[in-house]
């Protein structure tokens, strides 16, 4: 891989008087499905809100592709081609599924536009099935589904994804697993947060583990997954 899309480098945020992250960092490589883990409260999200300018780090320094964009607005991160689908996942609940994608459509950074309608479909059938129908009466795992394809239509270069699978059905759970699965196999750049390791497992190919707002850990998935303490240390619920 070459250097990092994404680069983190001890961020210390927060909110008011409060500090929540300690000395933050990690790196995110081109093509790679990163997993940031922890328990609830741990500091996943807030890291997420970090890097994509909801929550200015008060130290430290955050570079993407190359440039230094620590506290910038989230709206210019978007344009540098930084997709963020929050944990809420905040579809127009007024609009239609098709009217929600469309709304999000806009070329990349340099101009690629990868993620076309029809390819949207091509790759969310259910959402093909569901266009016409206004978001606000989805499924929480419909929902999901948008909100992701919904980041994809404004062809970015990396994927920041907070607590995919919170909430949803098992088989909802393993729907979006596939269709993450699928996303990688293509090369997208994904940054998950989420506190369900085992969701991770067969998406991630890395994993930083995160707890009291401080990195503790840091492997390959199989490294983790051979790791009991760990595990059982940070992500045991």
């Amino acid at each position: 891989m070459t250097g990092p899309v994404l680069s983190v480098d001890s961020i210390d945020v927060f909110y008011g008087a409060s500090q929540i992250l300690f000395g933050v960092g990690l790196d995110v490589h081109q093509g790679q499905t990163l997993a940031l883990l922890g328990r609830n409260g741990a500091g996943k999200s807030t890291t997420m809100k970090a890097i994509a300018g909801l929550a200015p780090p008060r130290r430290g320094q955050v570079v993407f592709r190359g440039q230094d964009v620590t506290g910038r607005k989230p709206y210019i991160m978007a344009r540098q081609g930084l997709a963020y689908v929050p944990e809420d996942r905040q579809v127009f609940p007024d609009h239609t599924v098709q009217d929600n994608l469309i709304i999000a459509a806009k070329k990349g950074p340099g101009g690629q536009d990868d993620w076309p309608l029809e390819r949207i479909y091509e790759v969310f059938p259910i959402l093909a099935r569901l266009k016409a129908r206004i978001a606000g009466r989805l499924s929480g795992g419909e929902q999901q589904m948008l909100a992701i394809a919904r980041a994809l239509m404004g062809n970015p270069v990396m994927l920041l994804l907070d607590e995919p699978s919170e909430g949803l059905a098992p088989i909802v759970v393993a729907n979006i697993g596939t269709l993450l699965k699928q996303l990688r196999s293509i090369g997208t750049t994904v940054l998950i947060a989420e506190q369900n390791m085992h969701f991770c497992l067969g998406i991630a190919s890395d994993a930083v583990v995160i707890d009291k707002g401080q990195i503790v850990y840091r492997d390959t998935i199989a490294g983790l997954k051979a790791n009991r303490e760990v595990r059982s240390r940070y992500l045991a619920m």
